[in-house]
């Protein structure tokens, strides 16, 4: 595989949810999710000049968690007015310690921070919209206005909110990367067989999002 040049004017860098509580000791650990942050922050020092962030930031109560719904347990689906829903142990709640970004992160080239999960009725793992699909982040304006391309996806979970947020970028004319060694994923086990990784990765490359490793990106 070739190598990718990145052009510092045009390409960003996309961290998505890289939070303590995704992290081993969180409420919703994805398994060696703090592997990531030394990767995000070698492509911040070496690769990217520009950088946004995402954060999960739920209001107590929120309809995603299960302790919401008395007699759910994570990990259950229901059906909200919306569509379907994953219940999660309550996680990334509003000025918690596992709500920050995760200390370790270099900050310097974070030039845009974008809250998602605020609102209690709808969950919300795209970085670009809620979960009903439609209602909008504002991240797409932005980066069009600033006058970016394409968008490099770090963080995770790489089933989840990486992937949602990789495919909104592409229905919204980006084009999108996932860096692979830069997140990790839950794979999560699906009735019909397979797993969330495996069914998100075919999904998203069938739409043209391509997986990288870090070491091929260039310049």
């Amino acid at each position: 595989m070739d190598g990718i040049m990145i052009d510092r004017r045009t390409d960003i860098l996309g961290l998505i949810d890289i939070q303590p509580t995704f992290m081993p000791g969180g409420e919703l650990a994805v398994a060696e999710g703090d592997a990531v942050v030394p990767v995000a922050n070698r492509l911040l020092r070496e690769r990217f000049d520009h950088a946004f962030a995402t954060q999960d930031w739920h209001p107590a109560g929120h309809g995603s968690f299960a302790s919401a719904h008395p007699g759910r347990a994570p990990f259950e689906t229901i059906r909200l007015a919306y569509g379907d829903q994953t219940l999660w142990p309550d996680h990334g709640l509003q000025g918690s310690p596992g709500a920050v970004l995760h200390p370790g992160l270099d900050p310097a080239k974070i030039e845009l921070i974008v809250r998602k999960g605020f609102r209690t009725g709808i969950d919300s793992y795209s970085a670009f919209f809620e979960n009903d699909r439609t209602t909008p982040t504002g991240l797409a304006g932005y980066l069009r206005d600033r006058g970016f391309a394409r968008i490099f996806f770090a963080g995770l979970a790489t089933d989840f909110c990486v992937a949602y947020s990789a495919e909104d970028a592409v229905r919204l004319g980006f084009r999108a990367f996932v860096v692979e060694d830069a997140c990790r994923g839950i794979g999560m086990a699906l009735a019909g067989g397979g797993n969330t990784m495996t069914v998100a990765k075919v999904r998203l490359e069938r739409l043209g999002v391509r997986f990288v490793p870090s070491g091929l990106l260039q310049g």
